[in-house]
């Protein structure tokens, strides 16, 4: 697998992580990396807000605008999500429950919204993220887990690309996509993470978190068109995907 030749025509830094989750197989690309989360932030926020709350005892309301936040990526919706798990300070303190080393909240706005978008990660954070969505010692209870994968797994038609690219055909697909036009560069940063979730025999029935974060992409579809090429030619050496 040669990352650096694929990239080569492609501006800005790029950074990723893929680890198997069922034996432990771990890949990494430029791990020092450290880009923004835009609204891949999203999740993390949701993670927080159950650790205070499990999703049976939250009002309709707050239900509403966890399906709103990462089914169509509401970004008010987000925001005020993001006031009733205390701000920057209750994300990142969220964060560290999960392991998180990287990932820190920042205060303030960002012109009209909060500023969880141009949120500091690595990709290792956020596949560390990813498996505790996943692993059965997770701070978050099962059935709080379950349904975070199940928003996930039900992100709406057109918001959908990103690590699906690298799916096999019986994959169970969770993600989060993210994408921000840097108000500096007025370059694209470009995010997905997510789950896939195998089915079958050998290979095929392990479990992978996935994280590809970009920046400098002169357009949005630039920047997808990168981090699925990237998530396509990582998880290929991983596994080979039957066909039918």
């Amino acid at each position: 697998m040669r990352l650096d030749r694929y990239l080569a025509g492609r501006p800005g830094p790029v950074t990723a992580m893929v680890r198997d989750l069922t034996d432990g197989r771990l890949y990494r690309y430029h791990r020092d990396e450290r880009l923004i989360t835009a609204s891949s932030a999203k999740v993390q926020i949701l993670m927080a807000l159950l650790l205070r709350t499990p999703w049976r005892e939250l009002p309709e309301g707050v239900r509403r605008d966890a399906d709103l936040m990462i089914r169509y990526s509401d970004n008010h919706a987000a925001d005020r999500l993001w006031s009733r798990i205390g701000g920057p300070d209750g994300f990142t303190r969220a964060g560290r429950r999960f392991g998180l080393r990287h990932t820190m909240g920042v205060p303030g706005k960002c012109v009209d919204l909060y500023c969880w978008g141009i949120t500091p990660t690595s990709a290792e954070d956020q596949v560390r993220l990813m498996g505790a969505l996943v692993s059965d010692r997770s701070p978050l209870p099962g059935k709080d887990r379950e349904q975070v994968l199940r928003l996930m797994g039900r992100v709406i038609h057109g918001q959908n690309w990103g690590i699906s690219a690298a799916a096999c055909g019986s994959d169970r697909v969770a993600l989060k996509n993210g994408w921000l036009k840097r108000v500096s560069t007025k370059r694209w940063a470009v995010v997905t993470v997510g789950i896939l979730r195998g089915r079958g025999d050998g290979a095929a029935g392990h479990d992978y978190a996935v994280a590809v974060l970009s920046e400098g992409a002169a357009e949005v579809g630039h920047g997808i068109a990168t981090v699925e090429g990237v998530a396509r030619r990582v998880m290929k050496a991983f596994r080979t995907c039957r066909q039918p």
